[in-house]
C-alpha cells in the first residue's frame, strides 16, 4: 500500500525470523514496506507477501488467535498498525478498506483453489 511507503514507523525483521506465530492472540497487523514475509498455515506455505501487502489483519479484524503463521523470507521492514491506528484508517480512509478487503478476498480465494473438486 502506497499509503505506508514513507512511513518512519516501522519494525525490522531479519531472514528467518519468526514476526508472529499461529494461535498466538494478535493486537497489530503490518504492512510490508521492504522484503517478503511467509504466511503459514499448519507449516504449508500458503502465501508470500511483498511491499505494500498486509498480514495480520484477520486478528484486528475478528479478535481470535492467529490463523497462521509469519515468517520472514527476507530481511523486510513492517509497519505496525495496532486497533486503534486501524480504526482510524478504516474512518478516514476508504481506499485502505478496500485493499484490506481486496487482500481477503485474494487469500479466500486461493484457498478455496487448493480445496478438492466433490
Amino acid at each position: 500500500m502506497a499509503l505506508f511507503q514513507f512511513s518512519e514507523d516501522h519494525k525490522s525483521f531479519s531472514a528467518g525470523e519468526e514476526i508472529f506465530a499461529e494461535g498466538q492472540p494478535g493486537d497489530v497487523m503490518y504492512v510490508v514496506k521492504e522484503g517478503e514475509v511467509d504466511l503459514m498455515v499448519h507449516g504449508k506455505l500458503v502465501d508470500t507477501v511483498g511491499p505494500g501487502g498486509v498480514l495480520g489483519e484477520m486478528a484486528l479484524i475478528d479478535h481470535r488467535p492467529r490463523s497462521a503463521a509469519a515468517v520472514a523470507r527476507t530481511d523486510c521492514r513492517l509497519v505496525p498498525i495496532n486497533e486503534t491506528r486501524f480504526q482510524f484508517l478504516v474512518q478516514q480512509t476508504p481506499f485502505f478498506s478496500l485493499e484490506v478487503m481486496r487482500i481477503l478476498v485474494h487469500r479466500l480465494r486461493k484457498m478455496d483453489e487448493t480445496l478438492p473438486l466433490t
